[in-house]
């Protein structure tokens, strides 16, 4: 009769590469960049916060994408967001259960989204992370700089804006992204350029002493996809 396999190893004796995705899941909240945790269940590191994450299956997922998709959708509520491949993150002393790969990926949604997902939903500031396992915090930091770098030229902030917004709100969060005032002018003749808005007909934000703002969309065909700037946005102003 044959030994049973020790858990981590393959028939031949080598070590089993864990393979997982994680998420960096980013809301935009009193005008800065938050990121959602949650508490780990089980071991290694059972109770810290952590990214949403978990294993790919082979059965049943057609791709890492997937994965994201279905562990974000599993542990947060979240479907349908903005998202994108990060990084691969792997090496042998990243996990303490062996040698391991993840590939990050990163997702934007709005406040009021991101608020109703679910009470186990830790929602902190990305510059004021408390201790993460693994490699988390460095995931995290490269999803942060690489939306930042990308909001440069790119029409990425509009997914951190719920369905409906007025361009001075679209305007607020770009700049809140990014760190830096923009130019009115010049940001509207970018919104032009990216050509994924479309105004809502007949819809416009009310309620101010100031005249009733046009209420815009994202374009269908922008939904899951970037619209790109030749020149950043804040260039040339």
């Amino acid at each position: 009769m044959k030994a049973p396999r020790a858990a981590g190893k393959s028939r031949r004796g080598a070590e089993t590469i864990i393979c997982t995705v994680d998420v960096v899941l980013l809301s935009l909240l009193d005008d800065s960049l938050h990121v959602a945790l949650l508490k780990r269940e089980r071991e290694p590191f059972s109770g810290a916060l952590a990214l949403p994450g978990g294993e790919i299956k082979a059965g049943v997922d057609l791709s890492a994408w997937d994965a994201a998709a279905r562990m974000l959708k599993a542990k947060t509520g979240v479907q349908g967001p903005y998202l994108e491949q990060l990084a691969t993150f792997s090496g042998p002393g990243r996990d303490p259960r062996g040698w391991s790969i993840s590939v990050a990926y990163c997702a934007l949604v709005s406040a009021e989204l991101l608020q109703n997902a679910g009470s186990a939903l830790h929602v902190v500031p990305v510059n004021r992370l408390p201790a993460l396992p693994f490699d988390h915090r460095s995931i995290i930091n490269v999803a942060v700089t690489r939306v930042r770098s990308k909001s440069q030229y790119s029409s990425l902030p509009v997914y951190l804006c719920g369905n409906r917004f007025t361009l001075p709100q679209l305007q607020s969060v770009y700049e809140a992204v990014l760190g830096e005032a923009i130019n009115k002018v010049s940001f509207r003749r970018k919104m032009d350029e990216l050509g994924m808005l479309e105004p809502i007909s007949g819809a416009f934000e009310v309620g101010r002493a100031n005249r009733p703002a046009q209420l815009y969309q994202l374009r269908r065909a922008f939904r899951r996809r970037l619209s790109l700037l030749e020149r950043a946005i804040n260039a040339g102003h």
